[in-house]
Order: C-alpha cells, then structure tokens, then sequence
C-alpha cells in the first residue's frame, strides 16, 4: 500500500472542530502576550534573528536535504516540509521552564514567530514544495493557492490571535483568569484530536509504523539540535540555548494537520506524518527538558544555570508565563 494513493477518513465536521481547537490555541497565546513581548524584539534583536533565521530558513533547509536522504515516499517529503513550515508549537514555553530555560525569551519568540508565519507560512509551503524533485508534482496536483492558504490561515490564527491581543490589552484582569483555562484544555483537546484521527484511520498508521517513527524521530531530533546548534553559534547564555531548542524544535503540527486535510484531501503521508509528529514532539520535548534539567541542576545546582540575556532587567524571567502546544 502506498500512502501517496490514500486519503485518511476525515470529515467536514471534524474539521471545523480541528479548526477550532487551534484558535483556540492562538487565543491562549495572545492571551499571555502583552506588548513588551514585541518591543523588546527592538530593544534585543540578536536572539529573535537568530529564531527566525533558524525557523524560516535553516530548519525548512535542512528538511528538504532530509526528505532526499530519507526513505519517503513524495507525500511523506511533503508533510515533513509542510511541519517544518509550522510556526512554533505552543507547548515550547512549558518545556523551556521545566528545563530551566528563559521563559520570558522562549515568549517573546512565539508570539513574534507567529504572527510572521501568518504571512509566511503559505510562502515557504509553496516555496520548498515547489523545488522536491517529487513532492512539487503532489502540490501541481492540489494546485496550491498560497493566498487561499494565507486567507485560511488568517482565519484559523490571525484573527484567535488578535482578539486575544486585544482582551490582554483592555481587560488584564479577565485575561489572566481566562488563559490558563483556554491555553490547558485546548492542549488537551489538540491531542485528543490527534489521536482519535490516528485511530480512526489505525490500519494505516500500523501499515506505515515503521517508517513513519524513523522519519518523525529523526526529524524531530534534527530540528531540536538546529534550534541549539544556532543558539551556540549565536553566542547565546546556556538558558538562552535551552528556549531556542524548544522553539526551533516544537512545531505547530495540528494547524499543518488541519491543512493537510483542508488543501490537500487528507493525503495519506502527509496527514500520518503531522499527526504523528503532534504526539512525540511533545514526549520528546518532554525527556529533552528533563533530562537537560537534571544535568545543569547536577552540573551548577540549579536547573537554570547561566543566563546572559533577559526580555526586562527588573522583571523574573523563570515563571511559566507561556502558553502550551
């Protein structure tokens, strides 16, 4: 059986459901966003061109060399690009708190990188889509319309995203008892989304275990390793590397699932691909942070270690401020 020939069982409903989880999501976000997150892009710019530059240009890069090198069929190549092009995946501030990371940095990144990706996501998909020696014929057959795509995409975390910018700035108060609630079950409700499709169509997912795992595990420790790798060669403090790992590293694989299933008929190894990379970049993420703040706590006494660079000189930057994946 060949998954570029199989579409997975979704219906319209589920999608609406889906599409309304992931507002739900950017709404958690914005609302945890205040306007000092992209001032401060301003003020400290070095570690969020480092973020961008890694997000929109090293990671899709690497990705395309990996979908050559690895064993995948055009639709596989395809839905590893199409997560690669994901803004970052909003549990990367819980994971760079529990591993003792700059929360306040790991923030600022996420609510800057998604409203960029906004506008570049549609891009980057149609961009590196369009040079796969293979895949580029699936984006021919779908006949992509970017701008289709930037309207949806404005639809499902544009608009989530400013209302929740808006409710922040007027009524803090409201915000702030409303958000944990929002950011807590919309995380729930995204898995449990993610897993109910992975069941529904399991004769597929077991038929495409094996290289499906390879592929996700390898992509996914690739991407974590450019998130620090660029951290590193940027001169970045060691609390610093740990949110830049997580923010490279989680990506936001429930919009690209629901974009595999609205611009692309649910293709097989596009959607196996997202929906899979949505469960283990969170337990990966979860053993990274663990384990890294086991070996700084053992290292220097504390899980936070070193820290070289804070979003306000005057204001904690170790609470967990952020929203989740």
């Amino acid at each position: 059986m060949n998954p570029d020939g199989v579409a997975l069982n979704f219906t319209p409903e589920t999608l609406i459901i889906l599409n309304v989880v992931l507002g739900l999501i950017m709404l958690g976000i914005a609302l945890d966003t205040t306007p000092d997150d992209f001032k401060v892009v301003v003020r400290k710019p070095k570690p969020f061109v480092i973020a961008i530059l890694a997000q929109l240009v090293v990671l899709p890069a690497v990705t395309f060399a990996l979908t050559l090198i690895l064993p995948v069929t055009p639709s596989m190549a395809l839905g590893m690009i199409l997560v690669a092009c994901c803004p970052p995946g909003n549990i990367s501030q819980v994971l760079t708190h529990r591993a003792g990371g700059n929360v306040a940095l790991s923030v600022s990144m996420t609510a800057v990188g998604n409203a960029i990706y906004i506008f570049m996501l549609p891009l980057s998909i149609a961009f590196w889509g369009s040079l796969h020696p293979t895949a580029r014929e699936l984006l021919a057959a779908v006949s992509l319309n970017p701008w289709q795509m930037l309207l949806e995409i404005v639809l499902i975390i544009g608009v989530p995203f400013a209302i929740g910018l808006f409710v922040r700035a007027r009524f803090p108060k409201i915000a702030a008892k409303v958000q944990p609630f929002v950011k807590w079950f919309s995380l729930i409700a995204l898995l449990g989304f993610i897993v109910a499709a992975l069941a529904g169509n399991w004769m597929y997912f077991i038929t495409f275990l094996g290289i499906i795992v390879l592929v996700v595990t390898v992509h996914d420790a690739v991407a974590l390793a450019i998130g620090y790798s660029t951290a590193v060669v940027g001169g970045l403090g060691t609390r610093e590397r740990k949110a830049m790992t997580f923010e490279v590293g989680i990506r936001n694989a429930g919009l690209g699932l629901g974009l595999v299933f609205t611009f692309f008929g649910g293709l097989g190894g596009m959607a196996i691909v997202a929906g899979w990379w949505g469960i283990w970049d969170i337990i990966a993420g979860l053993i990274v942070a663990a384990l890294w703040a086991r070996h700084t706590k053992r290292r220097t006494g504390s899980a936070k270690g070193d820290a070289t660079w804070h979003a306000e000189p005057t204001e904690p930057t170790d609470a967990p401020t952020g929203a989740a994946s």
